[in-house]
């Protein structure tokens, strides 16, 4: 008999989230082989290969979906000229029925609720083409990761790379943020270190 995998397993071979993967249960889309004695879900690699096969074939990418982002709600009148630019940019290129997903949250927060729900659909292979303004749009470090996700599940990322879309104020904010975020840290080693030296000196 062939070797289970856990859910986690199953979700990163699939490249979804687990969450995904357990919704997909429920609605009939992709069931476990079989549950262990704590009811924990099981899959085979076979079962994954022959899924991911058979949604490419019954359902390729089709979606095209253009993403407008800015981090704070004062900047919505950046996001409306955002939005205009890529509109003009996809009737240009000729682009139909193009989905517009417009999110306010810094560049840093993966935890965005339409960045996450975007990440699944490409996981799924539902998005053929994702249009942006710049490559901070869709996340402020890391962006080559991300596109190696979507090439890798049939998804082409169209960047205009115009930098005066990118708000000078807004790059300040998340290189604050990061400042921050390791002026704590090292505040936190500074007391770690003073505490232990402490408790070595009682």
């Amino acid at each position: 008999m062939e070797n289970t995998i856990s859910t986690g397993k199953a979700a990163a071979l699939l490249g979804i989230s687990v969450k995904t993967l357990q919704r997909w249960e429920r609605e009939g889309r992709l069931v476990p082989i079989a549950r262990t004695d704590t009811n924990r879900r099981v899959y085979t690699e076979s079962q994954i290969k022959t899924f991911l096969g058979l949604r490419a074939i019954e359902k390729p990418p089709h979606r095209i979906v253009a993403y407008c982002r800015v981090s704070s709600a004062a900047q919505k009148t950046d996001l409306r000229n955002q939005c205009q630019i890529l509109e003009e940019f996809v009737i240009a290129s000729g682009l139909a029925n193009v989905e517009f997903i417009e999110e306010i949250g810094g560049g840093l927060n993966f935890k965005r609720k339409k960045f996450l729900a975007l990440m699944d659909d490409i996981g799924r292979h539902e998005i053929k083409t994702l249009v942006i303004a710049h490559q901070d749009r869709l996340t402020r470090f890391g962006f080559e990761w991300f596109e190696h996700y979507a090439t890798t599940h049939g998804c082409a990322l169209l960047v205009l790379n115009q930098q005066r879309l990118s708000p000078e104020q807004e790059m300040v904010q998340d290189m604050m943020t990061i400042v921050h975020c390791f002026s704590s840290r090292l505040y936190g080693l500074r007391n770690y270190k003073k505490q232990l030296k402490e408790a070595l000196l009682k």
